[in-house]
Formats: C-alpha cells, sequence, structure tokens
C-alpha cells in the first residue's frame, strides 16, 4: 500500500526531529522505507479516500513522561469502565501511548509484558509496504503484549488508551495478542482524549489452532485528534477471531485490518459502525486473504453520516488458489442524514479459486419518513424521534457483538456522545 510522494522527506517534517535519536537497526530500517516513500497521498489507490494533510500541517511532539490524573480518572467514570459489569474486570490503561500503572490491573490468566521492556517488534507487521506501520516501529515508545496459554480461558481483558494534549503530540503504541491452541479472550480496547494529538497504535494478533479471540474496538478519541489504526491478524486452523470496530470520534480517523485466514476451517469477522458528524472524516478498511480452503470470512458495517462528515468502506477479500471452497460475504450500509454528507464505498473480489461462495453489497439511504411520521404522530418531539431510529439502525450492527458487557460499553459510549435526548454532547 505504498508508493513514492513527490518529496517523501516533506510530507515527514511534523516528525523529522524525533528522527534524529533513532539508532535501533530495525527501526532505522522502518525509517529507511518510511523516507523511501514518504506518507501516502491520494494518489495511493488504498488512500484516494483519506487525505493525512492533518499530518503534515501539525509538528507533532513526543508525549511528556506526567500527564493529568484527575483527567485520566474522570475520563475513565466517563467511559463507564470504573462502575457496572465493567469495573471488575482487568484493565492495562495507556495515558499518551505510555503505561500508567496506577489506574490498571492486569489480568491472572494470561502473560503480560510490555514493550518498552522488550522492544518486540513482532512478525506480521509489514513497514516495507505499510508507511504508518513503518512511523509506528520507528517512534514506538511502549505497548503491551497478552499471552494466553494453551487451553486457558482470560476471560474479558480492557485495553484503555486515553490522549491527553495541551500542544500536538503524536504516540505509537505497539501491541500484540497471542492465542495458543485452544485458548479464548474477550478484548475489549478503549480510544478517548481531550486536544490535538495523533494516536498511531499497531496491532498484531495471532490466533493458533482451535483458539478463540472476541475482539471489540470504541474508537471515541478526542474531536480534534486523529486515529490511524493497522491491525494485522494471522488465524490457524479452527481458529476464530470475531472482530468489531464502532468509531466516534477523532477528527480523521482510519481503522486497517489485515487478516489471513492460514489454514483450513478458520473464520474471520470484521464488522464495524460508525456515526459521524460536522466534518468528521472515518474510514474502515480491510484486506482479508483466504490463504487455506474451507475457510469463512464476513464482514458487516453501518454507517451514520450526518453534516459534512465523510465515511469510507474499502472491503477487499483475496482467495489464493488453494482457497478451495471459500465462504466469504461483505456488506456496507449508509444513512445519510445531511444532503453534504458522503459516503465512499469500495468492495473487493479478487479470486483465484474456483469453488467458492464469495458475495458483497452495499445500500445507501436516509430515514424512513413512514417510521418518522409514525413516531411523531405519537408526541415524540422531530430530535428524540430522529434519534430513535438512528440507534435502532447502529444497534442492530452492535448485535453482531457477541460479548455482552462490551456490547454495553459500545451503547453507553455512544449514548453519551449522542443521547436519544437528541441532545448531542
Amino acid at each position: 500500500m505504498n508508493a513514492i510522494a513527490k518529496n517523501p522527506k516533506a510530507t515527514l517534517q511534523s516528525f523529522e526531529a524525533r528522527f534524529d535519536t533513532i539508532t535501533d537497526q530495525t527501526r532505522k530500517a522502518a525509517l529507511g522505507a518510511l523516507h523511501r516513500v514518504g506518507l501516502p497521498d491520494r494518489r495511493v489507490e488504498e488512500w484516494k479516500y483519506t487525505g493525512l494533510r492533518f499530518l503534515t500541517e501539525t509538528p507533532f511532539a513526543a508525549p511528556a513522561q506526567t500527564y493529568d490524573a484527575a483527567q485520566v480518572r474522570a475520563e475513565l467514570d466517563r467511559l463507564g469502565v470504573t462502575k457496572g459489569p465493567a469495573e471488575a474486570l482487568p484493565r492495562l490503561v495507556f495515558v499518551n501511548g505510555l503505561y500508567a500503572e496506577e489506574f490498571s490491573q492486569k489480568p491472572t490468566s494470561a502473560d503480560v509484558s510490555f514493550f518498552a521492556q522488550t522492544k518486540s517488534f513482532g512478525v506480521q507487521a509489514c513497514p516495507d509496504r505499510d508507511p504508518l506501520t513503518a512511523l509506528n516501529t520507528a517512534l514506538a515508545q511502549d505497548g503491551v503484549s497478552l499471552s494466553v496459554p494453551e487451553n486457558g480461558d482470560a476471560g474479558h481483558v480492557l485495553l484503555i488508551s486515553i490522549g491527553q494534549a495541551d500542544a500536538p503530540v503524536s504516540f505509537h503504541p505497539r501491541h500484540a495478542v497471542v492465542l495458543a491452541a485452544g485458548a479464548r479472550l474477550s478484548l475489549t480496547c478503549i480510544q478517548a482524549g481531550q486536544g490535538r494529538y495523533l494516536h498511531n497504535p499497531v496491532l498484531e494478533v495471532s490466533v493458533a489452532a482451535r483458539a478463540e479471540l472476541q475482539h471489540v474496538t470504541v474508537q471515541a478519541e478526542g474531536d480534534d485528534a486523529a486515529s490511524l489504526a493497522t491491525l494485522y491478524a494471522q488465524v490457524d486452523e479452527h481458529g476464530s477471531y470475531n472482530s468489531f470496530v464502532l468509531g466516534l470520534g477523532a477528527a480523521l480517523a482510519r481503522h486497517e485490518v489485515h487478516a489471513t485466514l492460514a489454514a483450513s476451517h478458520a473464520q474471520v469477522h470484521v464488522n464495524g459502525a460508525q456515526r459521524l458528524r460536522a466534518r468528521q472524516h472515518g474510514d474502515l478498511t480491510s484486506v482479508i486473504t483466504h490463504a487455506a480452503p474451507d475457510c469463512i470470512s464476513r464482514q458487516t458495517v453501518r454507517n451514520v453520516l450526518d453534516g459534512q462528515s465523510r465515511g469510507v468502506f474499502q472491503g477487499k477479500v483475496l482467495v489464493e488458489r488453494i482457497a478451495q471452497k471459500t465462504d466469504g460475504y461483505q456488506m456496507n450500509q449508509a444513512l445519510l442524514l445531511s444532503e453534504q454528507a458522503e459516503i465512499d464505498a469500495k468492495p473487493e473480489l479478487e479470486i483465484y479459486a474456483d469453488d467458492v461462495k464469495c458475495s458483497h453489497g452495499a445500500t445507501v439511504g436516509a430515514l424512513d419518513e413512514d417510521q418518522m411520521f409514525y413516531l411523531r404522530s405519537r408526541g415524540v418531539p422531530y430530535a428524540e424521534a430522529r434519534q430513535i431510529l438512528i440507534h435502532a439502525f447502529l444497534e442492530e450492527a452492535l448485535a453482531l457483538i457477541p460479548d455482552e458487557t462490551a456490547r454495553a460499553l459500545c451503547s453507553h459510549i455512544m449514548a453519551q456522545r449522542f443521547p436519544v435526548s437528541g441532545e448531542e454532547a
């Protein structure tokens, strides 16, 4: 997913001061790749709908080692993780990309290590191909690695990122999740914050034979932030990776997934929803590679776009020649609430096997006038009736989340930002 920019180094001016201190060979190699191609622009096919001017216009400093503890507590309270069913869950909290031990409680059924100590970059990420992964590799300071042993059940773990920025900063956490054969884990990642910052995480997921990972991401970053996340997943025989991303925040957001079904009877679900307003830009991009026979992939995405917001869905399913009996499905649905809102949908099938069942579809529409009339005729105020219909549209998407607590957290955070009363936060 790269192409050479007109002036590659010019696209990196916001970070150049931090590059001068790099001495590690892995980081230098990533930096070399980054300098060769620069950050992607709209001439790159996979980035034709999403520009990165936000990054090139802002000088991003490294985050400070300190943070406002009271603000972190308030943010955790607002997110709903300090009360109710989520209160008792183990959680790993990062502030500006650095581990915050005082707000964390490590899980007892998984091995936990931190990138700040191990400096382990993993094996799936492709800094030579993916410039934002290269940027992460060059500047990563911290992150967590969760490993669940064979046949172990690590329960439900929260991974929370909070951004704090009085002046522009960028942080680039490097996370990993490894499930041994037969292991199980439910992981909910929540991203939030205040101020102008760039959150550029990379997460590597490895799901061994018969293992099962349920993974939910709630992106509720600050309104003046950018969230550019890249995820790599590999799933082995009879393994299952079931993911869902809910995009609510950030001025600019992209959630990019590269998932490989590496052995027979593996399953990958890459579902999601996003609700955007004003001039927000949200991009959900995925490349699902069927590299083995008898595998299943599913992708269902719903978008609600208001104001002058822009949603992007790019979903590619690649079926290699060996991957006979593949079953792949994609559906993208969008609800446009204003004439200025826009959705760009690019579903793509690339099939080299001849015995497959693959399909994709897309729909775009507005709120149902008959349903609005029904609610209004029963005395429901216009704004509230509108929110009820929007929530109903998105709740059908949230129903794809198997974990009840994760689903409740999604609903809580979405309702805070878009209350059914019609008074948006």
